[in-house]
């Protein structure tokens, strides 16, 4: 979940809302890469899931990342809530998930690095007070009630507020993780290509990464449980955004569309105010219910731009929002897969001949057969098998062309990033199906066996 923004006059212009948008075009040697990724905490004994407080919990976890590997804690109402280190932060998902948003980097082999080496100081920390996390969707056994709330205002104001739309947002917000790597674009019309493939193709990350088949201690009856939950959560900030792929498409058409979400909260000084289902087309003019008079900064703007949750967003960067949590090895293969996509022209072009005849139906038919069947989904003849294939064939070559190095050279380029999901188009199976054959096979229907087989 995104912090609250600060600095910023006054929004006096309209025009204003959409240059916040605008601001994020960058030259294409100015590109980065942000990678994202949450993991469930729990107490290695008992495979209970981790309170904010005690010897074995999240705070415990904070404070010995802190102390032992030089972050910085950033604390709300006194509370220790999150870590910086220069552009990377530790933050708290709402349920107690950990959660690293790394550093723009150039390469792959960067944000890899950069995963190893935080997830390496979080095992160094957890082990030694009886800690582990695992990469998964969505919490495999764990009921709402065992995952406590995290002491952060814009949760307890999103909790209140999930429970009286949809049916599923409070599971979204305690009981689900993913992965997502942000994305540079160069131009208004390269962010509107960029955000049509990332929607469009998006189900195919789902499918790919499949890695929830198990829910409150039983099957679920989908590969991507976490991408269900998304289905049924709050349908006025969620979703495929059939709009974006119709003409007239650009930074203000965003704009408008975010206008018309409910606002959650205003954050001034320290605090979150409550702002639940209020307009900011109100804000605006003045006449929001919860600040009489005052009108909105481009930080309010900035904050309620991280308020909309469709399976790709803008902001100052394209969010890739499609992934679930995983095992450690495949971390670094969701960025690849997105920059093998995103930044070269060529294998940008190729992968929108792919999905630029598709119609809003059938791109929103495969989000949902994506979650129920993975790589097996069909839809009005689009095999997700051999589609996923040739988007994986599409990014290596991205990959390729970006040839960019690492390991001083001795390695030419990033497409081993992508052996993960190489391996799953290759045997057709994916994390859900990996954890379906234990399941019922050596594990005889015993989801506990999860966490000492897939922990990190």
């Amino acid at each position: 979940m995104s912090i609250p923004q600060s600095g910023g006059g006054p929004i006096e212009r309209h025009e204003q809302l959409a240059e916040v948008l605008s601001k994020g075009c960058k030259p294409k040697e100015d590109w980065r890469i942000g990678t994202e990724h949450e993991k469930f905490g729990y107490c290695q004994d008992t495979h209970k899931p981790l309170p904010y407080e005690g010897e074995r919990s999240i705070h415990a976890v904070l404070s010995g990342l802190r102390d032992r590997f030089d972050w910085t804690p950033v604390e709300e109402g006194g509370k220790l809530i999150g870590l910086s280190k220069g552009m990377a932060n530790v933050s708290l998902e709402p349920g107690g998930a950990l959660e690293l948003s790394g550093a723009p980097v150039e390469t792959i082999h960067q944000t890899c690095d950069e995963v190893n080496d935080h997830l390496r100081e979080v095992k160094a920390v957890s082990d030694e007070i009886g800690v582990k996390f695992i990469g998964l969707g969505a919490a495999p056994e764990w009921s709402h009630e065992e995952m406590p709330l995290m002491p952060k205002g814009r949760y307890k104001l999103m909790n209140g507020y999930m429970e009286k739309v949809g049916t599923m947002g409070t599971a979204m917000m305690r009981r689900t993780c993913t992965v997502q790597v942000n994305l540079d674009f160069g131009s208004e019309a390269d962010m509107v290509q960029k955000l049509r493939v990332s929607l469009a193709l998006q189900p195919v990350a789902t499918a790919l990464f499949a890695n929830s088949p198990f829910f409150e201690g039983k099957l679920n009856g989908h590969k991507s449980w976490r991408a269900r939950i998304w289905r049924d959560l709050d349908a006025d900030r969620t979703g495929m955004l059939p709009w974006v792929f119709e003409d007239g498409m650009g930074f203000e058409r965003w704009v408008q569309w975010v206008l018309d979400v409910p606002m959650y909260f205003v954050y001034r000084d320290g605090k979150y105010i409550n702002a639940l289902g209020m307009s900011f087309r109100d804000f605006l003019k003045g006449e929001l219910p919860a600040l009489p008079g005052e009108k909105p900064t481009l930080s309010d703007w900035a904050d309620h731009l991280t308020t909309v949750f469709p399976e790709a967003r803008i902001k100052q960067f394209i969010e890739m929002r499609g992934a679930d949590g995983g095992p450690w090895r495949r971390l670094c293969a969701l960025p690849a897969f997105w920059v093998g996509l995103m930044y070269d022209q060529t294998a940008l072009d190729a992968a929108w001949d792919l999905c630029k005849d598709w119609t809003a139906e059938q791109r929103d038919a495969l989000r949902v057969a994506a979650s129920v069947d993975g790589l097996q989904a069909k839809v009005d003849g689009i095999n997700m098998h051999e589609l996923a294939r040739e988007v994986v064939a599409i990014s290596e070559a991205g990959l390729k062309a970006r040839a960019k190095p690492g390991a001083g050279g001795m390695v030419p380029d990033e497409t081993h990033f992508l052996n993960a999901v190489r391996e799953t188009i290759e045997t057709g199976k994916t994390p859900a199906d990996e954890l379906l054959d234990h399941y019922h096979g050596d594990w005889n229907g015993d989801i506990s066996r999860i966490y000492d087989e897939y922990s990190y």
